[in-house]
């Protein structure tokens, strides 16, 4: 009986430890690291990239949170010693974000409108061309969450609908892109902290 009864006391705290997290009031602060190397065997051919971007959140009522993600991303592609392309892009992401119902184990959706703006440089034979651009996009991002604590959320998301507006300043080409992207054996995980 006292092992019953201590498996429903925890359960219930758990329950309202997860239901404090999504009130109004709150601030949810997050973000994603990231960092990718690769070099293919015997050529000259390599790919670095680093990004970063912190978001912070506000709850505006229960389970609705309005907020954003503002970061810096940073690649550099070597086909050979004479042939490269470096991007160099900062970029805006304003979100609104909608949890389910209160628990410790929750569904969201998130829609957000990243934008980003930035440079590429090219250099092909120690000629070195460099362009603008900028992207607007919309995507809509479904995601479940886990509140292990009251100040922990562990995510799994997928990329979901989306819209993406490209621009080539420089050149005077647009690229419009629509997709779906809801690939569950690739979601992204992350980590918000809840205050």
């Amino acid at each position: 009986m006292k092992k019953v009864l201590l498996t429903l006391t925890a359960i219930a705290g758990l329950t309202i430890a997860a239901n404090a997290q999504t009130e109004k009031g709150k601030i949810m602060v997050g973000g994603q690291v990231g960092f990718e190397t690769s070099k293919v065997k015997d050529t000259d051919h390599k790919n670095n990239s680093f990004s970063i971007n912190p978001t912070v959140g506000y709850f505006v009522s229960d389970n609705w949170a309005v907020g954003t993600g503002v970061g810096y991303n940073w690649s550099k592609n070597e086909t050979d010693k004479n042939n490269s392309t470096k991007v160099d892009a900062f970029q805006v992401a304003p979100f609104v974000r909608k949890y389910s119902a209160n628990g410790p184990l929750r569904f969201f959706a998130q829609l957000s409108v990243p934008m980003s703006w930035g440079k590429m440089t090219a250099e092909s034979n120690n000629v070195e061309t460099k362009n603008k651009f900028e992207n607007y996009g919309v995507e809509l991002a479904p995601g479940l969450a886990y509140f292990p604590t009251s100040k922990i959320g562990i995510e799994l998301k997928v990329r979901g609908l989306y819209y993406n507006y490209n621009k080539d300043k420089t050149n005077d080409i647009t690229t419009n892109t629509f997709g779906l992207d809801a690939n569950s054996l690739a979601p992204t995980l992350g980590v918000q902290f809840h205050f």
